[in-house]
């Protein structure tokens, strides 16, 4: 039988529209630019099939950041530990969770596979969005175009999961329908996403050999070839300098504590808590070891230039 309690806990689409209208409230308090990507206020401009969304994404500023989440945590929301060594791939966003919220609060200050300063990038999208009504509060959101960038590039990260190749499909149906190809081209070439958006538009544009195709940089080449977390870490040791992989290495096997609580903010952390912990994670690495063996072997096919490229920042 529901308790009083249940009856009134928000559901999650409840809590991701009402988190919406939260962060847009925190965020117009405190004169911080900010607009919404991905969720539900892409499947409201037809950029998405229907799918029920599990967190709210806001791109802010970098040098809103900082000032947002304090925001956020005036109103009990709290950071989650960062899941991946910052030397593997630069962190793209926050994220923050609340005991009385079903969702999380993804923040977002730069984005994969935009290649340009984050900053400038930023003041490029900001110019291309338009106003949403979600839960009764009015926020920003990306145009079309600049919608259906933002999400190829999320799903070009993982192409070979079937859900990330159907919006892929769907996006690109899109764009042949609509005629959005060379607003999208600008907006990529504006934001430094002409390399990770190539696969996607080079069959949508009308003449690919006049487009000046850059080469992906050495984060975004990662990206792709690790599909598994696993891969990553191995490939930043392959990649990182001689006195460095020690320390990649020596993470890689006694992780840090507070890892442990980057899927599970309340997971048990007593000994035997973290025991098993270690054991699940070594089994996960286990039965991931095939898969990490084939990433590997596109960092070989790609030679020595890609075994020693250096920082991934550009």
């Amino acid at each position: 039988m529901p308790t009083p309690a249940d009856e009134t806990q928000l559901s999650i689409p409840e809590a991701v529209l009402l988190g919406h209208a939260l962060v847009a409230r925190v965020a117009g308090s405190l004169g911080i630019q900010a607009f919404f990507i991905k969720g539900p206020a892409s499947v409201i401009q037809g950029l998405r099939l229907p799918k029920t969304s599990a967190d709210v994404d806001v791109f802010v500023p970098p040098a809103d950041l900082k000032p947002l989440i304090s925001g956020l945590r005036e109103r009990g929301w709290r950071e989650r530990v960062i899941a991946h060594d910052e030397r593997i791939f630069p962190n793209h966003s926050i994220t923050l969770d609340h005991p009385s919220w079903p969702c999380c609060i993804d923040v977002h200050y730069r984005f994969p596979g935009m290649e340009g300063t984050p900053g400038d990038n930023f003041d490029v999208m900001w110019a291309r969005t338009e106003v949403l009504e979600l839960a009764g509060q009015e926020v920003q959101v990306p145009s079309r175009a600049l919608g259906i960038l933002i999400l190829a590039l999320h799903s070009l990260r993982s192409p070979q999961l079937p859900a990330c190749r159907q919006e892929l499909e769907f996006l690109h149906d899109l764009v042949e329908k609509e005629s959005h190809t060379a607003t999208i081209l600008e907006a990529s070439a504006a934001t430094g996403s002409l390399a990770a958006m190539r696969p996607f538009l080079e069959d949508l544009v009308p003449d690919p050999a006049a487009v000046q195709w850059p080469e992906p940089s050495t984060e975004w080449s990662n990206r792709l070839m690790a599909r598994e977390s696993g891969s990553g870490r191995i490939i930043a040791m392959v990649q990182a300098p001689l006195r460095e992989k020690p320390g990649i290495l020596f993470r890689a096997i006694f992780p840090p504590t507070e890892l442990f609580l980057t899927g599970n903010i309340y997971a048990d952390l007593s000994l035997r808590g973290r025991f098993r912990l270690h054991k699940a994670r070594w089994g996960r690495f286990l039965r991931a070891a095939p898969q990490i063996a084939r990433d590997l072997s596109q960092l070989r096919r790609r030679g020595p230039a890609a075994r020693s490229a250096g920082p991934l920042h550009r």
